[in-house]
């Protein structure tokens, strides 16, 4: 080697016959890890089909953001840092032992000069001490402040930090031996492994100690990380390599809607075993990392429920491990308990609260389908709604109200009575036989009118769009009530339709196109809010009042949509917006959703009890949604908290500041 040229002997002190038994022990451990990959993928692909691999960009722009970037473990500041200093630690000495590779296998003298210097010294020690510090940090996280979030695998995590510890140690040790015992020029260039051998020298650690324990340390180094990659299939540590594929492969739109069932072609209905499943499922079992952001994050659990969108998921991989995805006990009711799946809102808080894009919800449905469809257990509540459903066309069990009840006073074109009109006020089941929705139905439509909005109703001729009885597992019902009102919206030759309701909204969106029904869909605070900034609507009267908004999941957290509402707020003079503890993403649903409705909450605290507090905990006079189902709800905390906070859609509110009803 030319001494004046930056570079290093790559096996100093390892003879010939050590280099050997290196690559042997090293053949053995890629084979057992290769092994343990085989293990799992036997067990993913008895899952059904489904297409998760394009578009290719998107799904790589989520990657960078998510797993380069961190961006959902950053979320939580602490652990997200330490667990970023961890991944790249790690990510630049794999690149380091490439290198190494690359120099010492295939013959390419790439290790020397400035590359040398500034990535495999200088970079690498620095990132492996940065590695290092991540280590220490999530130990303390774990074992000091002992986070009550992580709760399973004390023993095992305890293992692997240890064994990342040891692995990271052992390597500056050899390091700074090596840097001693060659007298190497350039190893101020390695700032951790020169003051190891500075070290060295102040105990004056004589030629053959050095050698000795380099060899010695060289040798568990090497023989950690080799049972370091043989382990990762088996253990947490498998989410090293999963992670970044699960966010490759997830959901670009449809969030956490289940599967269309081909009714033709299937020969059980839901979730009875794995097999039903899809294999993007079975994948997911093996990414859970046990942090628990999906557990703190869901109001049925905050509240005090059964429900553990985590422990569903572990107790589900732990099953599949267990039985290798073949056979076991049933899913719905057996491995996961029924009380918990019914616990669900399908708010969707779990799976974006998850820094690794678990979906949780899907599966939770198809187990709900299998009690429903197959089982026909369902609780009380939710049977009568079911039952109603069929009967009547809507949900509400003994509601007295006509469809068209909430149009008195106000004049409002109708599709049956032959009046046509651009677009289609798709009314709903929770505003129409609600009374209390009604003062919401009128302002939309004044409000409208008053910017020139050509729109009329269906009247009783609209039914539901079946989203409870999906959302409740009954998936037959909901597709004869969705194909029954395609054909409707087709008669009628509907186009564009405008709702109230976010359960509708997402509905016509993202499940009727896969059964043919296309229609230009807006949710009514989107139209609202671009009428307002079109200049069509100009709200110039004045409220003097502080406004909390409450994000409706099927609009946020379904489909993304956060910011329509607030910009129809902001544009009401006088109003003062604020924002609850929970908001946007990382909102906290009212209670209704996923069926629960119609449902006895007996256990732990109220969800909409819960959402009213933090609502007055906000200091907000007025609460305002876009949802009738929330209004509901909130306007049922309210008076069971008995607070001043008075809940008003967003449509009441701008109908009052362009001079509508008070």
């Amino acid at each position: 080697m030319d001494p004046l040229v930056p570079t290093r002997e790559i096996y100093w002190n390892i003879p010939a016959f050590g280099v050997v038994i290196m690559y042997l022990l090293a053949a053995a451990s890629v084979a057992v890890f290769g092994h343990g990959v085989y293990q799992h993928f036997r067990m993913w692909r008895r899952g059904q089909p489904v297409d998760r691999l394009t578009p290719i960009w998107p799904r790589l722009r989520s990657v960078l953001l998510h797993v380069a970037a961190h961006g959902r473990l950053l979320a939580e500041r602490v652990p997200g840092i330490y667990h970023l200093a961890l991944f790249w630690g790690f990510a630049f000495l794999l690149v380091g032992t490439m290198v190494v590779f690359v120099q010492a296998d295939l013959r390419l003298p790439i290790m020397r000069g400035s590359f040398y210097l500034y990535f495999q010294s200088l970079a690498l020690d620095l990132m492996g001490a940065a590695a290092t510090a991540g280590v220490a940090a999530a130990m303390v996280m774990r074992y000091v402040f002992k986070s009550p979030r992580l709760r399973r695998g004390i023993l095992s995590d305890g293992v692997i930090l240890w064994f990342l510890g040891a692995i990271l140690l052992t390597g500056f040790l050899v390091e700074g031996l090596r840097i001693a015992g060659t007298r190497d020029p350039w190893g101020p260039w390695s700032p951790v492994g020169y003051q190891i051998s500075v070290l060295s020298g102040v105990v004056e650690m004589s030629s053959t100690a050095i050698r000795g324990s380099h060899a010695v340390l060289w040798w568990v180094h090497f023989v950690l990380s080799m049972v370091f990659v043989a382990y990762i299939p088996r253990s947490k540590l498998f989410h090293l390599l999963l992670a970044p594929v699960n966010v490759y492969l997830r959901p670009l739109s449809d969030v956490g809607s289940p599967r269309l069932v081909d009714f033709e072609k299937v020969e059980r209905f839901g979730a009875f075993a794995f097999s039903e499943l899809t294999w993007k499922d079975l994948f997911d079992l093996d990414v859970c990392t046990e942090c628990g952001r999906c557990t703190a994050a869901c109001p049925a659990n905050t509240t005090g429920k059964l429900l553990s969108p985590m422990e569903v998921v572990l107790d589900l991989r732990d099953e599949m491990a267990r039985t290798g995805g073949v056979s076991g006990p049933v899913l719905a009711g057996g491995v996961v308990q029924a009380e918990a799946l019914w616990g669900c809102t399908t708010c969707l808080a779990c799976m974006e609260a998850c820094p690794v894009f678990i979906e949780h919800v899907p599966k939770i449905v198809e187990m709900r389908r299998y009690l429903a469809m197959e089982e026909a257990v369902v609780p009380d509540l939710m049977g009568e709604a079911l039952r109603s459903l069929e009967a009547r066309g809507h949900p509400f069990r003994g509601a007295g109200i006509a469809r068209t009840a909430w149009t008195a006073g106000i004049d409002v074109k109708s599709l049956p009575r032959g009046e046509a009109a651009e677009w289609l006020l798709w009314v709903g089941c929770a505003a129409a036989l609600n009374e209390r929705n009604h003062s919401t139905l009128r302002a939309l439509v004044r409000v409208l009118h008053a910017a020139g909005v050509d729109l009329a109703i269906l009247g009783d001729e609209e039914t539901c769009t079946g989203d409870p009885a999906r959302a409740m597992g009954n998936e037959y019902l909901f597709q004869t009530l969705a194909r029954q009102t395609i054909e409707t919206l087709d008669r009628y030759a509907v186009k564009k339709i405008v709702t109230a309701c976010p359960h509708c909204y997402n509905t016509f969106k993202h499940t009727y196109p896969q059964m043919g029904g296309r229609y230009e869909v807006w949710h009514h605070a989107q139209l609202l809010a671009h009428l307002v900034e079109t200049g069509r609507i100009a709200p110039t009267e004045p409220m003097d009042s502080i406004v909390a908004f409450h994000d409706p999941c099927y609009l946020g957290r379904h489909n993304g949509e956060y910011a329509a509402p607030r910009r129809v707020l902001r544009a009401i003079p006088g109003v003062r917006a604020v924002e609850m503890s929970r908001c946007r993403e990382n909102g906290f649903c009212c209670g209704a959703g996923g069926g629960l409705y119609w449902s006895e909450d007996r256990t732990g605290q109220r969800i909409n009890h819960a959402r009213t507090d933090q609502a007055v905990a906000s200091g907000a006079q007025i609460v305002a949604t876009a949802c009738p189902f929330c209004m509901l709800m909130i306007e049922d905390g309210v008076a069971a908290r008995e607070t001043v906070v008075r809940p008003l859609d967003v449509a009441e509110l701008l109908d009052r500041s362009i001079g509508g009803s008070r």
